[in-house]
């Protein structure tokens, strides 16, 4: 399974942003994922609990976001979705295409529990 792989360097990436913050614990993990990323979003969620175990991301909700397939058309010059088996261009037919998203799997944003000093300590 390659999404526990997966799930340890989004776990690094994690930590060291709770690091930067001086974080308590992470509470919530955004992450955008195209079609053509190569991850199984479900098993992606069962491998997270997996990695995030014994740290202050253990009990931090992993929540997914769906992207879209989307190519630049060559022949038309011009974006537009795609599906993910066929990447030709939705306006004129032509299968001379980039990719232009679709095969990302971005870690979009990371909520944290902070410790906030409290209003009657002496700073």
């Amino acid at each position: 399974m390659h999404e526990l792989s997966l799930c340890r360097s989004l776990l690094r990436q994690i930590l060291e942003v709770a690091e930067q913050h001086r974080a308590l614990a992470v509470t919530l993990v955004r992450l955008r994922m195209g079609p053509l990323s190569g991850v199984e979003a479900e098993l992606l969620k069962t491998a997270f609990p997996l990695a995030a175990a014994g740290t202050i991301a253990e009990s931090a909700e992993l929540d997914l976001t769906a992207t879209c397939v989307e190519v630049y058309c060559e022949n038309c010059w011009k974006n537009c979705r795609a599906g993910p088996n066929q990447l030709c261009c939705a306006r004129c037919g032509s299968c001379v295409t980039q990719l232009v998203s679709g095969d990302e799997l971005i870690l979009d944003s990371v909520e944290l529990t902070l410790d906030q000093p409290s209003a009657l300590q002496n700073p």
